[in-house]
């Protein structure tokens, strides 16, 4: 591996992270052709065949997973020592980044993050653009927003992605509920009306579950954003079901309280994405720094 180039290392990673050859050609603005023979050299270097091709794209091998960690790390270590050279001083900078987030992302992770600014940069301004997952990837690629951070399936072009951390559901309902316990089972679960949040919101993970179980739940009230419920669900006996940290910051109050979903949900990932933009380098990726550290540890 000593003879392997920092670009093959690119190459490596943008296949990984976009799962097919084409998308790492076009992140990387290379041809395809060369994104197949740096492929061939990997595995011929590392003697093992990293992806296979299938019908949802380019599928890691084990050992490939593993490269990836230290691939993924090795590659931020000499971005960031680059940064170091660049004249970017974010203790002196009034510069404004634009974030996109959700309406969860507003309601949980933007404090920390606001926090965080005002303690290591606190001339820094922070503009929050309402998330659109069909208009991100044109809002990235033109410069529109910074960065953004969501629970996104994918994001096109030469986008970078960082996985922040890894949530699940839970169900929140109000403390005085009138029939159910410490418990929910699956049948007072299907059995309860439930407050709906729009699909296109990006979270349809437990609708889709329950539509392989041959369950369908008792829609009450559907609703574009998961925020405004909050209230309705103190004051009703509705449930509703939202990302496990949401629902237990929620629940502080003492109005509602939370409980485990009594049926299987994959986990899926909050990610941090932007797209490097050469002449503002050292700001960004400073400001994605900030990102990763604030809200890691969500």
């Amino acid at each position: 591996m000593t003879t392997a180039d920092l670009n093959l290392v690119r190459v490596f990673i943008a296949i990984y992270e976009t799962g097919s050859v084409s998308a790492a050609a076009r992140r990387l603005s290379i041809t395809q052709p060369s994104v197949s023979y740096s492929l061939g050299r990997l595995r011929d270097l590392l003697n093992d065949k990293l992806f296979t091709r299938t019908r949802e794209g380019m599928v890691p091998t084990f050992n490939a997973s593993q490269l990836y960690t230290a691939f993924r790390s090795a590659l931020n270590e000499i971005e960031r020592a680059i940064v170091a050279t660049r004249n970017f001083v974010p203790e002196q900078s009034d510069r404004c980044f634009r974030l996109a987030l959700s309406d969860l992302g507003e309601h949980y992770l933007l404090p920390l993050l606001v926090r965080e600014l005002q303690q290591v940069a606190p001339g820094i301004k922070l503009e929050i653009v309402q998330l659109d997952s069909e208009r991100i990837e044109d809002w990235l690629s033109t410069g529109t927003i910074d960065a953004v951070v969501g629970n996104l399936q994918f994001i096109g072009g030469v986008a970078r992605k960082r996985t922040l951390f890894t949530e699940t559901y839970s169900c929140i309902l109000s403390a005085s509920h009138p029939r159910i316990g410490q418990e929910l089972t699956l049948d007072e679960y299907v059995a309860e009306k439930h407050v709906v949040v729009d699909p296109h919101s990006g979270h349809h993970l437990v609708e889709d579950v329950l539509t392989e179980m041959g369950l369908t739940r008792k829609t009450a009230l559907r609703v574009p954003h998961f925020t405004n419920p909050i209230g309705v669900i103190a004051s009703t006996d509705f449930l509703l079901t939202l990302p496990t940290r949401v629902a237990r910051a929620v629940a502080e109050d003492g109005r509602v309280r939370t409980l485990p979903l009594p049926l299987s949900i994959p986990t899926f990932e909050v990610n941090l994405y932007w797209q490097a933009r050469a002449d503002d380098t050292a700001a960004q990726l400073w400001f994605c720094d900030v990102i990763a550290r604030s809200l890691s540890s969500a």
